[in-house]
């Protein structure tokens, strides 16, 4: 099971990921309570969903658009943006637009090919969680957040660039 780090510390990971193949049967026949679907099966079966007794975030992948959740976001505990390789830096965007443009303010995790390297930065964008592969130690990697002392560019976490805050 990958290992989480939520919010600096390292954490238990309750959510059960669905993959996008899964049918809706299967997925409410899983055993988990937490489930994180993807955006297409939100969008395809909301109700039933919501319906199911089940908590439900949605996961998105660095083609959705996180607009799609602009009347949902405020509602979902946990919205996940993938990364799908390491080249793709799309699920950034989506991020940073889920934060500040839709004021989503639960639990954002990044998912898929999350690397200490992009810690940092993912954090700047809003993420909060992180599901690290299990090839990546989780307490090194909490010293990736410390890689960097200030950054230049405005952040979803310090929207003021470095020369308004001098």
């Amino acid at each position: 099971m990958p290992t989480l780090i939520k919010d600096g510390k390292v954490a238990d990971n309750t959510w059960q990921l669905i993959a996008k193949d899964f049918e809706l049967e299967a997925t409410l026949n899983t055993n988990g309570e937490q489930l994180l679907v993807p955006l297409t099966m939100w969008q395809e079966h909301k109700i039933a969903l919501q319906e199911s007794g089940k908590q439900i975030g949605v996961w998105l992948d660095s083609d959705d658009d996180p607009y799609e959740l602009a009347n949902d976001a405020a509602d979902l505990p946990l919205v996940a943006v993938n990364f799908p390789v390491f080249r793709d830096g799309r699920s950034f965007s989506s991020a940073a637009i889920l934060r500040e443009r839709l004021s989503y303010k639960n639990e954002l995790r990044a998912i898929g090919d999350v690397l200490r390297d992009q810690l940092f930065y993912m954090k700047k964008c809003g993420i909060n969680s992180f599901e690290l592969p299990e090839s990546i130690n989780a307490e090194q990697a909490l010293h990736a957040f410390e890689d960097f002392a200030d950054n230049y560019q405005s952040t979803v976490e310090n929207p003021a660039p470095l020369f308004r805050r001098r």
